[in-house]
This record gives structure tokens, sequence and C-alpha cells, in this order.
């Protein structure tokens, strides 16, 4: 069921940091192969020993949010193509994605309280601002399984397709999202994903000075002189 091991985390986390710094790369996908998309942490993965004080936190801080922050910070679009149960910091992975596509047999749970656990991996940070604070309690507090389809009612999910139509839909997707203007894309993804965490006087500051540093790229350029022809924009990522 794909539970997430260390060296897992860790190759994630450099694919990510890879997809951000080669221009050849213009957007990712995150999916799985088997059953589930990924069951949560593998707790067979934890030391043995009793940990000392400050460890859980060191380790959720170095472990799980930094691959929450591995998929929001990277600078193109990323996709969870979620082809199974999505659960506790596998649903996380998945809600911090710019898209998710979801097959229809896919579940999310918010496994924590099953465990007697606090959600981590970014959950109450990223539930609240995607569903609002009362539906993130109902899911955090009863740990109950939410299917694809209602996921999708809640906004939690773009769109619900058949199984066999999963990759499908991710590669044409991810296909579009590869031939557009990479750096408005990120700076567009960077402008919504701070917007929520900041007055209308900063994020209107921070979407002139993005505009202001788009208008200096090729795609920029080429946007612009492709309406004036009345012709096909063809984007380089640049």
């Amino acid at each position: 069921m794909n539970a997430v091991t260390w060296a897992q985390r860790e190759r994630i986390i450099g694919l990510l940091a890879a997809a951000s710094s080669d221009p050849a790369i213009r957007a990712v996908v995150v999916t799985a192969t088997g059953r589930g998309f990924c069951a949560g942490a593998d707790l067979g993965d934890a030391p043995a020993r009793v940990p000392a004080p400050g460890d859980v936190a060191r380790t959720i801080r170095l472990g799980a949010q930094r691959l929450i922050g591995a998929v929001l910070d990277c600078e193109k679009p990323v996709i969870a193509a979620v082809n199974g149960t999505a659960a506790g910091i596998g649903a996380h992975l998945a809600f911090a994605c710019d898209l998710v596509l979801a097959a229809e047999g896919a579940r999310f749970i918010e496994v924590f309280v099953r465990r007697g656990l606090v959600p981590d991996g970014g959950g109450a940070y990223l539930l609240p601002r995607l569903i609002g604070p009362q539906r993130a309690k109902e899911l955090m507090f009863f740990g109950d399984a939410l299917p694809a389809q209602e996921a999708a009612r809640l906004g939690l999910v773009n769109r619900v397709v058949p199984a066999d139509a999963l990759e499908k839909t991710a590669r044409e997707w991810s296909g579009r999202l590869a031939t557009g203007p990479t750096r408005a894309l990120a700076l567009t993804k960077h402008l919504i994903n701070t917007s929520l965490d900041a007055d209308r006087a900063t994020s209107f500051a921070a979407e002139a000075t993005s505009q202001e540093l788009n208008m200096a790229t090729r795609d920029a350029r080429e946007g612009v002189a492709s309406f004036l022809e009345r012709r096909t924009p063809r984007f380089e990522g640049g």
C-alpha cells in the first residue's frame, strides 16, 4: 500500500527539487502502483528506542513536513493521480499537490485519530484552507474514509475518473501544463499558495511584483506577440 519509508520520502523530495531546477521538466505527476496510493508513514521504519524530548518534533520537521513543503514549494505544477487509498501523510501528500485526480475507487482517510495520534504532515494547515475548519475537524476527529466522489464534492479533488482512465487523464493534464508558460505557472502557484496567509495589501504587492518578473520572460513576450499576430502561442518554458 506504499507506506512511506525514510528512503522513499528522501527520493521524492530530491525528485521535486530536481524538477524545480531542471528547465526540461515542466510538470510533475505523483502517483503509485498497486492497490493503494499511500497508506501513510511506515511505522515499522521508526527507530526502536524510546524517543528523547525533542526527537519526535525534529522527526516531523525533517520528515513529513519537509515532504509536504517540497510539493508546495516545487516550482513546477504538481498533479496527484490517486489510484487507491490515500491515508494519513498519503492524503496530505495528495492535498498538497496543485491538482488532484482520483480513480473512482480511491479513498482519503485522516487515519491519525484511529492510532491516537495528532495529524502531521501539514494536515491541520492544508485541510482548513481547502474545505474550512468545520469540515476539517469532522474528517480529523472521526477518521472516516472519504470516497473520491465525496472528496470531489468538498473540493479536495479536481476530478474523479474511472480507474482505467486515471493514467491517461494525468498524462493529458501534465501534457497541457508542460506546453504552458512555465514561469508564469510557477509565479501563479506561489501567489495562490501564499495568498491564504497574507492580507490584501501584501497579496496585491506580490501580484504586481510577479507580473513585473514574468514580463521579462520569453514566454510572456511570445504570449503577447501571438495575441497580436492572431496565432497559437509556442511557449518554451523560459
